[in-house]
């Protein structure tokens, strides 16, 4: 005997891919459909409609099928209210809750649908009652009793469309990798997105790696610092050292950026740095005793750019300002990405993917890495949103930084 449930899709679901990918979830674990309703957009801003009786061989399977089509924005046409599992002690959750996607998302509860704040992957969801409000927490901050969102049953996902067409300033972040040199126009296309963000009264969040200080491409992001085109900035330790070493002695890991010449010492320049940091205080202390008076993070300084630095078990030092506790600096990253409506990622797998993983997918992210596993990892990982650059960053930054300050 075979059991069924009515869902719907409603949106832009043919050119986004959307029908076509629920029709397929359905085949391919064994189900059937049958569309009852198929009205289409028949214009360029009109959305189209489908109503369609999933069927399967047994409850468990047809389970599976219609997780799969709430992944993927496909929603029961009779939605039930949210099944709420009380949490039984701190940082464990019920078995069976529900795992997050980076999409946005609504459970619901009480006969009304609640958006779920602060969206991310891989948390679960807490309703509050006294709001009514739901909100993620990733595991270790669950609490005893915290009411849990468990299984998929009154839960919506709501995947973000793709545009129609390329038009507007964000319209070319499609997801993707460009494993071509950076081009003059998807350049400008880059800063005209961090230019409307700006304008709309956004926030920019940068994630640099050390890469970008070693191959010269530091000035260029100190600039945008500078003329408040950065409104945040995530790195790791490496990289405060290595851009504080450049402005203290001017080189990188004792490299001249400039004249690549490896002056005497020079490889000692980097610890000098950060015993002189510390000596200070910090990047703060060092900053206003004018130990270091050029460079990202003396403008970030300078700017009052808040700045997140995370360790790691390589660091040397670490610097005073870099976070050693993982969720310490874990819950200040996830602070950032939720400000951030533009992620420029530059040359950092590590601190790519951890950002990504923090982000919702309606958040713009630009990846831009010499390695192509760079980009295909965050892509892979859940960042679909995220337009991917497999280039020099030595190249694009500074073509970067003067396409949006020379307009």
């Amino acid at each position: 005997m075979t059991v069924a449930r009515s869902v719907e899709l409603e949106g832009h679901i043919i050119d986004s891919g959307m029908m076509q990918r629920c029709f397929g979830v359905v085949m391919d674990l064994g189900g059937n459909f049958d569309v009852e309703v198929f009205d289409v957009g028949k214009h360029k801003d009109e959305e189209s409609y489908c109503r369609m009786i999933v069927q399967a061989d047994d409850e468990d399977q047809l389970r599976e099928i219609l997780h799969e089509l709430n992944q993927n924005g496909a929603h029961l046409s009779d939605p039930p209210n949210a099944t709420l599992e009380p949490a039984p002690e701190d940082r464990v959750v019920p078995d069976g809750f529900y795992s997050t996607t980076n999409h946005p998302t609504k459970v619901r509860y009480d006969g009304e649908w609640l958006p779920v704040e602060n969206i991310e992957m891989d948390c679960a969801v807490v309703v509050d009652p006294d709001g009514p409000r739901a909100y993620t927490k990733v595991l270790n901050a669950i609490d005893e009793d915290d009411l849990v969102v468990t299984d998929d049953a009154g839960v919506r996902v709501d995947p973000p469309e793709r545009p129609r067409d390329s038009g507007g300033p964000f319209g070319f972040m499609q997801g993707g990798v460009s494993a071509e040199r950076p081009s003059e126009s998807l350049i400008r296309q880059i800063a005209e997105a961090v230019a409307e963000t700006k304008a709309e009264g956004g926030s920019v969040l940068a994630v640099p790696g050390p890469a970008v200080v070693h191959s010269g491409a530091g000035d260029a992001l100190a600039r945008l610092v500078s003329e408040g085109y950065v409104d945040m900035l995530s790195a790791g330790n490496g990289f405060a050292v290595h851009d504080l070493e450049s402005g203290r002695y001017g080189t990188s890991l004792g490299m001249n950026v400039e004249t690549l010449e490896n002056p005497r010492k020079g490889h000692k320049h980097h610890i000098y740095t950060i015993s002189e940091v510390i000596r200070a205080g910090g990047i703060h202390e060092a900053v206003e005793e004018g130990l270091v008076d050029e460079g990202v993070m003396y403008e970030c300084v300078e700017n009052d750019v808040p700045y997140v630095l995370a360790g790691s078990i390589r660091d040397d030092g670490p610097l005073p300002d870099t976070m050693t506790d993982a969720v310490e600096a874990q819950n200040a990253i996830r602070e950032q990405a939720h400000e951030a409506d533009l992620v420029l990622m530059l040359a950092t797998l590590l601190h790519s993917v951890a950002v990504g993983n923090c982000l919702p997918s309606t958040t713009r992210v630009v990846c831009v890495d010499i390695n192509p596993a760079t980009v295909t990892q965050l892509l892979d990982r859940g960042s679909a949103q995220a337009i991917g650059m497999v280039t020099d960053i030595g190249t694009f930054l500074p073509a970067l930084a003067e396409t949006i300050l020379d307009e």
